[in-house]
């Protein structure tokens, strides 16, 4: 009788489900979550990069010190399994860039970050609406999709749609 009830339960709450919204209840105001896997927001991070008065030197020690195994474009890639599609497989980069690289500008940090994102197009048009500063527009590459914001301290951020694996 027990399991009678309990399958009751699971099968109601199933079916008064929606695929693409939960709702929570919380101080008697109800907020609605998104399980819409192609909502716009980051999913992770995809890169750390830094300022090095040395690059080269930089990379020499964390490969002799830490184990670090630079690949053909001059990063280290941390690889690790999606949790929520273990067949693919994600990368995180980790680059020295030489101490006033352009590639930070405008930003004046000694750092940036790139984070995963998914529906980059949906991203960038939720960043435009909230007045985020966009530094340029999104490019393509055959790795994915990129478009670089800055945010409310002016730190540069990439911001990478990876390509469908």
């Amino acid at each position: 009788m027990t399991k009678r009830i309990i399958l009751l339960a699971i099968s109601t709450v199933l079916i008064n489900c929606d695929n693409t919204t939960m709702k929570e209840q919380k101080n008697d105001k109800m907020k609605v979550i998104s399980t819409d896997v192609k909502a716009p927001k980051v999913t992770g991070i995809g890169g750390v990069f830094f300022f090095s008065e040395d690059p080269q030197k930089t990379k020499d020690w964390y490969s002799e010190n830490l184990g670090f195994e630079m690949n053909d474009w001059g990063s280290v890639s941390f690889e690790s399994l999606d949790i929520d599609r273990p067949q693919i497989i994600n990368s995180i980069q980790w680059t020295p860039f030489k101490s006033g690289d352009d590639y930070f500008a405008p930003s004046k940090k000694e750092y940036m970050i790139n984070y995963r994102v998914q529906n980059i197009e949906g991203l960038v048009l939720k960043l435009k609406n909230n007045g985020v500063t966009l530094v340029d527009t999104i490019t393509t590459y055959d790795y994915g999709k990129f478009v670089h914001i800055m945010d409310a301290e002016g730190t540069k951020i990439e911001l990478w749609e990876p390509t469908e694996q």
